[in-house]
């Protein structure tokens, strides 16, 4: 295992693993788990992993035929429903890729996709009663989801007569158009989703004012201009996910988390990740861990001179801040106030939607193909999770562009969806084998990070739990979980909708709902549904919970700064940096 102070990246550890403890500790820049691959060739790793990780599975025979008799009287009834029809007479079809008027204006193609609906409705009843480990079961639902997405008739000109009625009342000009469309998103290397001319961070993304104050290899540090004439004396440090550019949290001025926090008297600094390329592809996470969040929050100190500063993070981002604060505590130290986790993960249970992709095979392919150096491509990454909401995020698209020939929308959040990073190989590899593969953030020592064991247990400071009720990359129970591993005062929040829509659940707009504990100060169950069963709602945005459970934390208010940085951190550009610029080139 490393040393405290460790090699560069991509260099195997020098001892193959302690047994100081039960499990056998890992590092972040053992790559990879020798504990899980023999040291044989990696073609030899693979198929090990891949022998011992074949899934079996089944279907009980008689819920199977209770399936092919409810099946076959659907169909018989929806043929007799066809045969029978009225002139003009058409199916219901509840589903909204079916719901333009041309679909009620062409008996055949309508009558087409309600046989489809029928179909697609018994090949997932079929697939959720596989009989197999949850992972087996997972991967099955999810594959036959996106088969039955593909083929759906409103992904084919021949049977979508909404795209049939364009191709004529164009002329054949949508056809033409749609062709272009496809010919530069091939050239691009990616779907198009949005219109990415509309907008550039800095200018109509990204917008609030601040500047750069400290630089790495790793991140650059912005810090946002004061918006009120006192501000706290405790800072706030955002730190988002390495996976997403960092403007998500300040996309527009009227739903920027950034602005919230700033108008509430906060002195707001922003960690903005590099987009990796060639010159990074040997950083791990100990890199990030050091170079991103502890130089960070060295750097936020000493820029306000306050000896302990409020922090957040947003998805990974908590994940890795989580780690951070643990190493701290590890070495004596606590230099943070408080922790805000927002739809974080601390406990990988429930990796949610992501864990269909994660098995042995998959992270030993990786560890062998990027685990000591190389990139994981940005247009990989979005794809993965576009194929997460296929009908959303990829068929929507495709009928749009190349079907219908339109232009893909100028819309903020889609642009920022598509504005994707790069991620270092020794990173991503050992963040899927011990977050996601192993679970091993949350066991006491299980890991270590800049050679030390990481204990979440030592982070005492009091955090601010946030779950989205619809979030299907990061569960709400799974966010949940977390109470039940810090130690300290833990407050815990569930808000509506999803991992974006519900995060970014702007104060000013004050839509949708959250829900709270009843009874203030006592403990969280053990159970997620138990703490939903007792839990209060309350209409409007989480972010105004948020902003009064941080005024506890901020310190006392005093003037607020006339200049950004310090003698020691000059301004270097101004707000949103160099580093968020930087585009991911398509392979």
């Amino acid at each position: 295992m490393p040393q405290s102070t460790p090699p560069r990246s991509g260099k195997k550890a020098e001892s193959a693993a302690k047994t100081d403890s039960p499990r056998v500790r890992a590092s972040s820049r053992t790559q990879p788990s020798q504990s899980t691959l023999p040291p044989t060739s990696p073609m030899q790793d693979l198929a090990a992993v891949a022998a011992s990780t074949m899934p079996t599975w089944s279907i009980d025979p008689t819920r199977m035929l209770t399936l092919q008799t409810e099946y076959m009287n659907r169909l018989q009834a929806l043929w007799t429903e066809m045969s029978g029809a009225q002139s003009g007479a058409l199916p219901q079809l509840q589903d909204k890729r079916f719901s333009a008027p041309a679909w009620h204006q062409q008996s055949p193609l309508a009558w087409n996709a309600a046989l489809y609906l029928l179909n697609s409705d018994f090949l997932q009843r079929m697939a959720d009663s596989v009989d197999a480990d949850p992972k087996t079961q997972e991967r099955i639902r999810f594959f036959t989801r996106q088969w039955v997405d593909a083929v759906s008739p409103s992904n084919f000109l021949p049977t979508n007569p909404e795209v049939q009625q364009r191709l004529i009342e164009t002329q054949g000009e949508s056809l033409v158009k749609g062709m272009q469309n496809m010919l530069a998103d091939l050239g691009r290397g990616t779907l198009s989703i949005t219109d990415d001319q509309a907008f550039e961070v800095g200018r109509n993304v990204g917008t609030s004012k601040g500047a750069v104050v400290f630089r790495n290899h790793v991140i650059e540090l912005i810090q946002y201009s004061p918006s009120t004439p006192t501000v706290a004396s405790r800072p706030l440090l955002m730190v988002p996910p390495f996976i997403n550019k960092f403007y998500i949290l300040d996309l527009q001025p009227d739903n920027s988390l950034v602005a919230h926090a700033v108008s509430n008297g906060n002195t707001v600094f922003m960690v903005s990740w590099v987009n990796p390329g060639a010159e990074h592809a040997s950083l791990t996470w100990d890199d990030y861990v050091q170079h991103g969040i502890i130089d960070a929050i060295e750097a936020v100190r000493s820029i306000s001179g306050a000896d302990t500063i409020n922090t957040l993070g947003f998805c990974v981002g908590g994940t890795i801040l989580a780690c951070a604060l643990a190493v701290l505590a590890g070495r004596g130290e606590r230099p943070v106030e408080s922790m805000t986790l927002m739809a974080s993960l601390l406990d990988f249970q429930e990796p949610g939607s992501l864990g269909v992709f994660i098995d042995p095979m998959q992270v030993a392919w990786r560890e062998q193909t990027l685990g000591e150096s190389g990139l994981m491509n940005a247009k990989d990454l979005g794809a993965t999770f576009s194929f997460l909401r296929p009908n959303d995020l990829v068929w929507n698209y495709f009928v749009s562009n190349y079907l219908k020939g339109e232009s893909p929308p100028a819309f903020d959040l889609l642009y920022w969806n598509s504005d994707g990073t790069n991620l270092p190989g020794p990173l991503y590899s050992w963040y899927l084998r011990h977050m996601y593969l192993q679970n091993e953030l949350k066991v006491p020592g299980a890991i270590e990070c800049l050679g030390v064991p990481v204990d979440l247990s030592r982070i005492d400071v009091p955090t601010y739990v946030f779950g989205a009720k619809e979030d299907h990359i990061v569960l709400w129970t799974a966010a949940y979980a977390s109470t039940q591993i810090l130690s300290n005062q833990v407050r815990f929040v569930l808000g509506a909708s999803g991992h974006i829509a519900g995060s970014i659940n702007s104060a000013v707009r004050n839509k949708r709902s959250y829900w709270i504990q009843a009874q203030t100060g006592s403990a969280y169950p053990a159970s997620a549904q138990d703490w939903l069963n007792g839990a209060s709602e309350v209409k409007g945005s989480w972010w105004t919970d948020w902003s009064a459970w941080l005024e506890a934390h901020q310190g006392t208010m005093q003037s607020a700064p006339t200049q950004l940085g310090d003698a020691d951190h000059p301004m270097l550009e101004s707000s949103p940096g160099s580093y968020v610029k930087v585009k991911s080139a398509a392979n």
